[in-house]
């Protein structure tokens, strides 16, 4: 039996990689025990659910798609731009699984402000509480990965856009039946799925890290020979 991970030239092997990264690093299911904490009492929870999880869709489908090039246009070569995307993925998934209170408390003052707002679908809820700083960059370094010669570049980005859309759906699932999410795990078990889904973000990271070590390492040892 082959057990060798599947090329990121495929929609499924882009998708593999993706969807736990991006998995983990949204937390909807965690975000939603906060959603319901300061959306309580408002009518509109529910229709406020389906928004946030829209507006979602379209940042983490402009960071996957457009970031990567965005950074390559600005000077930064494929092969930096993988080892600095890790690294930052890395880092993110490794406070994520060593500290999920900071994380909790984090993201209960992003989102804070929804309690006394009308407005909030965007502001905090969606940026930056559901979709920050913290899920662009995971998204950006994951592009980085898409392959560098051009082939299976467009099964690369529908596996990745297939992630993006899954992880969104999740969020409005979860946001609209955040009680039952409540219900079910509650802080302490939202928190064991938190530490387990970092672990998967941080060795997507340190895989990211090391596609960008391969190709910049021969370039180097190239130059000094």
């Amino acid at each position: 039996m082959d057990l060798s991970p599947l090329p990121l030239t495929s929609v499924v092997g882009a998708f593999l990689l993706a969807f736990p990264a991006l998995f983990s690093i949204v937390n909807p299911i965690g975000a939603a025990l906060t959603f319901h904490q300061v959306t309580e009492g408002r009518s509109d929870r529910h229709v406020l659910a389906w928004r946030i999880a829209l507006n979602a869709l379209f940042i983490l489908l402009g960071s996957l798609l457009l970031g990567g090039y965005i950074l390559n246009f600005f000077g930064v070569s494929l092969g930096a731009l993988r080892v600095a995307g890790g690294l930052v993925v890395a880092i993110r998934a490794w406070g994520l699984l060593m500290q999920p209170e900071a994380h909790e408390s984090r993201k209960a003052d992003d989102a804070a402000p929804a309690e006394i707002q009308e407005d909030v679908a965007f502001f905090p809820l969606t940026m930056p509480f559901t979709t920050g700083p913290g899920a662009i960059s995971v998204a950006i370094a994951l592009a980085s990965q898409r392959p560098a010669d051009g082939n299976g570049v467009i099964s690369f980005f529908i596996g990745v856009s297939i992630a993006a859309v899954l992880v969104a759906l999740s969020v409005g699932v979860s946001y609209r039946w955040s009680y039952k999410v409540l219900a079910l795990l509650g802080r302490s078990g939202a928190r064991v799925l938190s530490r387990l889904v970092a672990f998967l973000l941080l060795c997507v990271g340190v895989q990211i890290v090391s596609s960008g070590l391969e190709s910049l390492v021969p370039t180097y040892l190239k130059a000094l020979g």
